[in-house]
């Protein structure tokens, strides 16, 4: 190959989003986010939707949102009511198009505690004048999340306890049971509209008790099987 084929980069490309994995000295590079809106029946109510079952819907956010293994984050700008949601993490190990319910299993590599941190008056706005979520949900340090938990090792929790506590107060609690969209459905009717690959994150919905947090606030989520998630705000 010639010198003159190779190509440079016009300044250097960031750093690699990723997340460590529980007992491991690797790391998962981290592709994309995607998220699953009111997936949990009290949320919607909460959150003013009918519980019933219709087709899940999807959001996003940056790779680079990512805090890996919590620790730190500052209050956003622009934003008087920021707000918490615990949620369950998928981790892809494989990924593809239609994928078929039954073979959705295939592609995990694993699961993550993660909070979906909202600039709900951002969002709210948004929806009153029907526009993108993205300032409301795609922001800097928008996404802490643990370590991963290979599911060679803890399989597929598809129930247990995922709750929140600010400042030592419970917020939120749920049951993974208590998802509308399964973790399986959710993989399968997402890889209708995009090709799923590894390294993309799924956030799979929030139980109710979404609130708001401000600067000084401590954040400590649990999953069971999964882990725990740890955050400051500053």
């Amino acid at each position: 190959m010639s010198t003159d084929s190779i190509q440079h980069y016009v300044f250097p490309p960031p750093p690699m989003p990723s997340l460590p994995v529980t007992g491991r000295d690797e790391v998962i590079p981290i592709r994309r986010i995607y998220c699953v809106g009111r997936n949990y029946a009290a949320h919607a109510v909460e959150m003013g939707s009918d519980p019933d079952r219709e087709p899940p819907f999807f959001f996003a956010k940056p790779a680079d949102a990512i805090v890996a293994g919590g620790g730190k984050i500052p209050y956003p700008p622009l934003t008087e009511d920021l707000q918490h949601e615990m949620e369950l993490v998928v981790v892809l190990g494989s990924g593809g198009r239609d994928i078929p319910m039954e073979q959705a299993f295939d592609h995990v590599f694993g699961y993550a505690a993660g909070l979906d941190m909202t600039r709900r008056d951002l969002q709210a706005e948004a929806k009153k004048t029907g526009r993108p979520w993205d300032m409301g949900k795609g922001f800097d340090y928008s996404a802490p999340c643990s370590p991963v938990r290979p599911a060679s090792e803890i399989g597929h929790p598809a129930e247990g306890a995922i709750w929140l506590k600010v400042n030592g107060a419970t917020r939120q609690s749920g049951d993974l049971n208590q998802q509308i969209w399964k973790v399986e459905e959710a993989i399968a009717y997402l890889s209708r509209f995009v090709a799923l690959a590894a390294g993309d994150l799924i956030f799979t919905g929030t139980p109710a008790g979404v609130g708001p947090v401000v600067r000084g606030d401590r954040l400590e989520g649990h999953i069971d099987r999964v882990g725990d998630i740890s955050v400051l705000v500053e």
